[in-house]
């Protein structure tokens, strides 16, 4: 499957990230708890410059909880979140007074308690950078939709409880070294729709899904075949009785982003 996207777009975002990373104390990465390995820029590693990192696994609320156990396991220094849910709050919060705390025992040594500290949250698009940031200001103040690229420049927000929060443009990178990466940011919603074919994106899901949880097909639409039979088991029929294959694909892959097939993840730890 060829998958693409906008490199130039992408380049810059890389530069600015790189720029800005200097003048921040912490870095929030987020990655999608159904595909932690996929959902994980690279580049990142590089571009956080040493600045102290707390990993969140995102859309958790989504995944299967006894594969995150396993990501838990396997990755030290993280957490589980919904970062839609004021349980977030709880998570992040005393995670980054942790992650900071020599940096806020120096500011209490030079008489600067109470000091905003800067916090960049960065991932690939799509994963829930704004939304976590407006559950964690309490209000909607970033825009979040459930669509790649909504943030197009870096935004700073204040916090109440002495953070300052900077959301980021998600960032992917140059090339996938395997093509299960970009099948598994492609099935999230990492990369847009539109510049992939959807009808093999869906049909490629489905084979995923039939093989990491055989039934669930059949317990949400009733039939576990390709998508002419989920197609004709829903009835989606264009003009004289073919079946509307292209709504069957946009169907199955918003119900799984959504969480409607069940709590399914996309890949476990090696």
């Amino acid at each position: 499957m060829d998958i693409q996207w906008y490199p130039g777009h992408m380049a810059k975002t890389r530069r600015q990230l790189s720029e800005d990373v200097s003048g921040v104390d912490a870095v929030i990465e987020l990655c999608d708890a159904r595909a932690p390995r996929s959902s994980r820029n690279p580049d990142l590693e590089t571009l956080r410059g040493g600045k102290p990192r707390f990993l969140a696994l995102g859309s958790a609320d989504l995944a299967d909880p006894s594969v995150t156990a396993l990501w838990l396991k396997a990755l030290p220094d993280c957490a589980a979140i919904n970062s839609a849910s004021p349980s977030a709050a709880k998570i992040v919060i005393p995670a980054l007074r942790k992650l900071l705390a020599e940096r806020i025992g120096k500011d209490i040594d030079k008489g600067q308690p109470g000091r905003a500290l800067r916090v960049m949250v960065v991932g690939v698009p799509n994963v829930g950078k704004s939304t976590l940031i407006n559950t964690l200001l309490r209000r909607r103040a970033a825009k979040a939709e459930d669509r790649p690229g909504v943030t197009r420049s870096r935004q700073w927000f204040p916090m109440d409880s002495g953070f300052l929060l900077m959301d980021t443009p998600g960032m992917l990178w140059p090339k996938f070294e395997d093509e299960e990466t970009g099948l598994n940011l492609a099935f999230t919603g990492a990369i847009r729709d539109e510049i992939m074919d959807t009808e093999t994106l869906a049909a490629r899901l489905a084979e995923r899904l039939k093989a990491l949880y055989p039934g669930a097909l059949e317990k949400r639409y009733g039939v576990g075949g390709g998508l002419e039979d989920l197609a004709k088991k829903r009835g989606f029929l264009l003009p004289g009785g073919v079946l509307d294959t292209g709504r069957m694909a946009l169907t199955l892959l918003d119900e799984f982003r959504a969480g409607k097939l069940g709590r399914l993840s996309l890949e476990r730890p090696l």
